[in-house]
């Protein structure tokens, strides 16, 4: 039973409840029970290969959530057989968030996407920090090889089908908002970190001098 502390109601917060509620969604179809995988097999490696960007979820120890987008060109992803891939750690904000997660808890999903395609790539598996030279080397950009990388065992690999993408239209630039109308990043980071004189003209330069010169 989970620990209920929201206002709201009709909460199922125990495994008999959701049994019970269970039978009004449906049973998985045959295709969808039997898709996973437990290894990388020569589809997932054309889809991977051919991904230039993926969400990555892990979790700390006491199983707080964080997921981080990382992209590079098509196949920065490297597949190493048919248990491991290896991914570059490219500099961010140095917060590093998931190498801290994986060090305390090793378990990781993984979300891959290619743009103009509503089908995604789900990984899951165990995830370990990696200063492999080799490796590392394999994935230099601009003369610029990565302190260290993600390397992940593969346990389960699956297809996941394109309906989030089609009621969202994500790959549709007419459904895309005007620029004027998208939210302002500056703004928010100004609002949330709260530091003393810095606007929100500041933090934008300051974005955009790191997206061209410290993308590697």
């Amino acid at each position: 039973m989970i620990k209920v502390t929201t206002k709201y109601t009709d909460i199922i917060s125990t495994k008999e409840e959701f049994e019970c509620f269970r039978s009004s969604i449906g049973t998985p179809s045959l295709r969808a029970s039997n898709k996973v995988i437990s290894f990388i097999d020569e589809h997932c490696v054309d889809f991977i290969s051919n991904s230039p960007f993926l969400s990555l979820a892990t979790s700390n120890a006491q199983g707080q959530c964080d997921v981080t987008p990382r992209g590079d060109a098509p196949g920065f992803v490297q597949v190493l057989d048919e248990q491991h891939l290896f991914i570059p750690e490219r500099p961010g904000n140095r917060r590093i968030d998931s190498a801290h997660n994986i060090i305390s808890n090793p378990n990781i999903g993984l979300l891959f996407l290619i743009p103009g395609l509503g089908e995604t790539l789900r990984i899951n598996g165990k995830a370990y920090i990696c200063r492999d030279p080799k490796l590392l080397e394999k994935c230099m950009v601009n003369g610029k090889v990565p302190l260290f990388g993600i390397l992940v065992e593969v346990e389960e690999c699956y297809a996941h089908c394109a309906k989030a993408f089609i009621r969202s239209q994500l790959w549709k630039p007419d459904s895309w908002l005007e620029k004027d109308d998208l939210p302002s990043v500056p703004q928010m980071l100004v609002a949330h970190s709260k530091i003393p004189n810095v606007t929100a003209v500041q933090v934008e330069q300051e974005l955009n001098e790191g997206y061209t010169n410290r993308l590697y």
